[in-house]
């Protein structure tokens, strides 16, 4: 199958990603997709595991895990969602996504046991993350790689990466509000879900917490068996100096004291970097200072603070809620000496307009609202208002590209920050770097 046709297969399916959609959530149902692997010999098996969920930084610790593993001379699979610019972004193994061609062909193969399932109706009809999660499995299989790093889409629970009766580590990052008409009105109702993915026999890490998280992580832990590691009572860390191109910091943990550079910017991501660390002694494997040094020092992790340009200074992040935003900020002015900024800011429909301007509003000196091609994207103008209403001078462009570039004609030189969402962060990436994306399928012409 070729690229383009695998990817209206996937995407011609039920897809939380593309609508946001609670009534698409309560369809959500582990017995289909362990029936799938079940169709597909349980591809899923075999293999070490590390799991991870949470609100934030979950990408960044899988893929500071996954970096470390490589460097450590394992083979490893890594799948991680959203993707920035192309579908192959969520599946890599040893550093590298999967191909175009390998992508259409496992489709290909896939696609019979997908209708298959949908044809039985037994457990509902299955979804494009659940098909791409047995994509990667079915991928990590055939290219025989020894660990999987896996992130969760959304929540934990039923998440369709949380297929395993055991996994070797558990790994929960920091949790806030987030998708609260699928995953709960409170922090803890949160934690409940995400925490979720323990299984019994696993070491589970937690990350640095709110109390009210911590106490639901510590308790699913006693009532499983498992063995507890939080980062806040087993790690010291000391930031040694940092600048544009990254962080240099001293990590002590319950076997060794490290010396390390981390190439992502902002002090939660040495939070991230440390939990990473306590999953990857929790493996045992054979990893000395300089392997890990050279594996975080590897990390490419896209749309993180990540300067896009520095002359003028133009920075991308994915910030869509307040904690993250309060980070943004807080790493703009303490990292890169920012005191104004012109911002480009599109979200999600939604997103509450009120953290964005408390948060943002002091660092800004204008705003260009705008939104993605994402169908999730709220309207430009909706964004404008909000802004308009604290005072704060705002232009609309409706497109992220024409966006960019007006904030950067009224930036005169100085700082653009685009945020609001990884969809308007990555489109702002493709705009100023050149990036190839997928193609939006309505216009994509297929080969024949």
């Amino acid at each position: 199958m070729l690229y383009l046709d695998s990817l209206r297969f996937l995407q011609a399916r039920d897809d939380w990603e593309r609508t946001g959609s609670a009534a698409d959530a309560e369809r959500w149902d582990l017995r289909r997709m362990r029936s799938l692997l079940a169709r597909l010999g349980d591809p899923h098996l075999g293999r070490r595991t590390v799991h991870i969920a949470g609100s934030k930084g979950k990408g960044s610790v899988a893929a500071m895990a996954a970096s470390v593993l490589k460097q450590a001379g394992t083979s490893v699979g890594l799948y991680t969602s959203p993707h920035l610019h192309r579908f192959v972004e969520r599946i890599a193994v040893n550093g590298e996504p999967i191909s175009e061609d390998d992508f259409g062909w496992l489709v290909e193969e896939l696609a019979l046991h997908v209708e298959a399932e949908d044809a039985d109706g037994s457990y509902g009809r299955l979804s494009t993350f659940e098909a791409l999660t047995a994509l990667a499995f079915l991928y990590f299989r055939g290219r025989g790689v020894e660990y999987q790093v896996l992130e969760t889409g959304l929540g934990g629970r039923l998440d369709a990466t949380n297929i395993f009766d055991t996994k070797d580590v558990c790994v929960i990052t920091p949790i806030s509000l987030e998708h609260t008409a699928i995953l709960g009105d409170t922090v803890g109702q949160i934690a409940e879900e995400k925490a979720g993915i323990i299984t019994p026999g696993a070491t589970v890490i937690m990350a640095p917490q709110r109390e009210s998280a911590s106490d639901v992580i510590r308790r699913v832990c006693e009532e499983r068996g498992v063995t507890l590691l939080e980062v806040a009572q087993s790690c010291a860390m000391t930031r040694k100096k940092h600048d544009r191109d990254g962080q240099e910091f001293a990590l002590k943990t319950p076997r060794a004291t490290y010396k390390l550079h981390l190439p992502l910017l902002g002090h939660h991501q040495l939070d991230n970097a440390a939990t990473a660390v306590l999953a990857l002694e929790a493996l045992e494997i054979d990893m000395d200072e300089k392997t890990l040094r050279g594996g975080l020092g590897a990390v490419r992790w896209p749309c993180r603070i990540e300067l896009l340009k520095r002359k003028p200074l133009i920075v991308a992040d994915g910030a869509h809620n307040r904690d993250s935003m309060r980070r943004l900020v807080q790493t703009l002015r303490d990292d890169l000496s920012v005191r104004e900024a012109v911002f480009v800011i599109g979200c999600a429909r939604d997103k509450d307009m009120t953290a964005f301007v408390e948060e943002l509003g002091p660092l800004a000196s204008e705003v260009v609202a705008t939104q993605s091609r994402s169908p999730r994207a709220k309207d430009a103008h909706e964004i404008a208002a909000a802004f308009r209403d604290a005072d704060i001078p705002v232009a609309v462009e409706t497109t992220v590209g024409a966006a960019v570039d007006a904030a950067l004609g009224q930036a005169g030189g100085g700082t653009v920050v685009i945020c609001g969402s990884l969809f308007v962060a990555a489109e702002a990436r493709e705009h100023v770097l050149g990036v190839m994306y997928d193609p939006p399928l309505g216009i994509a012409k297929v080969a024949v």
